[in-house]
């Protein structure tokens, strides 16, 4: 029997680390996954999380953020970081035999930022600008608000960004005291794929870490049962921009692949049945897509459109009948076997560089504690029957829809739209 490219270990340490060993790749990259986001912040340290990863670029006590841009530069790497409501992400790509040079940077970061005054307060003009360039923007309001409306007063419904107001009285002490907190061992994936060696990436990892305080993930608190089923956000748009979903199940269900299947049939592809019939046959709007969103204890399927005002109550009309229609009758076979096979292209197409598989695994390992490889993944899409994509239809999408909207409207405008 072949070895697997992939191999996963936990170390002493605490780190979980995972390697796909890619052949005939000259690349090699590596990331840092750290299991805390947006949602696992106090009120007065929302945006924080976002904050910090901005931060930690800024250097360390040897190594200033110019020097790291240089370093990584010299070596024609690309080095950067994402903040998302339940994970930060930062990775490093370079050469393979400049790998060392990538694990010997991210790990300083990871461990010792300077996080000099001076450089929080410049970092957090940058943050506030992005903020107020997010709030110009009605499809990212939008989105927002649909959060907010689907878990409200919950951390899954806040914007990653934050508020403005913490943004501008948070101070290095707190920073520093939630880097101490999250960014432990125990609580970091490390994942590289490409020109790679597990067992020496295994060496220089404990060799790094020994000794740190091992840490672990964040305790979380799953959103109430409430939903606000209408937010509207009133402004005198050109087009305007919705979002209409319900609750879906959380990450690790054995529902999510038949999910998967279900939204692509929704909206999820260019034959999809919203696309088709909303777009392509009426040409409503310029773009319509579903998308399944999945956390830790809940989940959600959306939908979101934009379109002409005077257009708004057809559009709305002809989704809920889509949606009424798949929770009745979930999809036919010859949709289930475009979505399988749609699914199985796209996952494919979409790990064909070692920055998509170090992504794959390093997600993979730290939201649902494995690993499938590519085989794996395609038989448990294969195995998913019409029945089972039915049975999901009807339980998810018969539950209570939350509608956003960001446009010339009021709240009165909607009266009974949601039924």
């Amino acid at each position: 029997m072949a070895r697997s490219p992939i191999e996963v270990s936990t170390l002493d340490c605490g780190i979980r680390l995972v390697t796909e060993e890619m052949l005939g790749v000259a690349s090699a990259c590596l990331g840092f996954w750290v299991g805390t986001g947006s949602r696992d912040e106090a009120p007065e340290q929302a945006g924080i999380s976002h904050f910090l990863e901005h931060l930690l670029f800024k250097g360390t006590p040897e190594r200033s953020a110019r020097a790291i841009a240089e370093a990584v530069d010299a070596v024609g790497g690309d080095m950067n970081a994402f903040t998302t409501k339940e994970y930060t992400a930062f990775y490093v790509r370079t050469l393979a035999e400049d790998l060392d040079l990538g694990l010997d940077v991210l790990g300083d970061i990871m461990t010792d930022p300077a996080l000099r005054p001076e450089e929080v307060d410049a970092e957090r003009q940058v943050i506030l600008e992005e903020v107020l360039m997010h709030l110009d923007e009605p499809a990212d309001v939008v989105q927002e608000r649909f959060a907010e409306a689907l878990f409200p007063g919950h951390t899954l419904g806040r914007e990653v960004l934050g508020l403005p107001e913490v943004i501008t009285a948070v101070g290095v002490p707190a920073i520093r005291a939630f880097f101490e907190q999250h960014y432990r061992p125990r609580n970091i994936v490390v994942a590289a794929a490409g020109r790679v060696n597990h067992a020496r990436l295994q060496d220089a990892l404990e060799r790094r870490f020994a000794g740190a305080p091992i840490g672990g993930p964040p305790a979380r608190v799953a959103p109430g049962s409430e939903v606000v089923p209408l937010d509207v956000v009133t402004r005198d748009t050109e087009q305007a921009h919705l979002v209409l979903g319900v609750r879906g199940p959380e990450r690790r269900s054995p529902d999510r692949f038949a999910l998967s299947l279900l939204n692509h049939t929704l909206g999820g592809g260019l034959s999809s049945r919203l696309f088709q019939k909303i777009r392509e046959e009426r040409g409503l709007c310029y773009s319509i897509a579903s998308d399944r969103v999945a956390y830790a204890d809940t989940g959600a399927l959306a939908i979101s459109v934009g379109t002409a005002p005077e257009r708004v109550g057809e559009v709305l009309e002809l989704v809920g009948v889509e949606l009424d229609d798949l929770a009745r009758k979930g999809v036919r076979a010859e949709e289930l076997a475009l979505a399988k096979s749609s699914l199985r292209a796209e996952t494919l197409l979409g790990v064909e560089d070692s920055g998509s598989r170090m992504s794959r695994i390093g997600a993979s390992l730290l939201l649902h504690d494995e690993v499938l490889t590519l085989e794996e993944l395609g038989e448990r899409y294969a195995a998913v029957t019409a029945e089972q994509v039915a049975e999901v239809a009807g339980r998810v999408l018969s539950g209570e829809r939350v509608l956003a909207v960001v446009g010339p409207f009021s709240e009165e405008d909607f009266a009974g739209v949601l039924g």
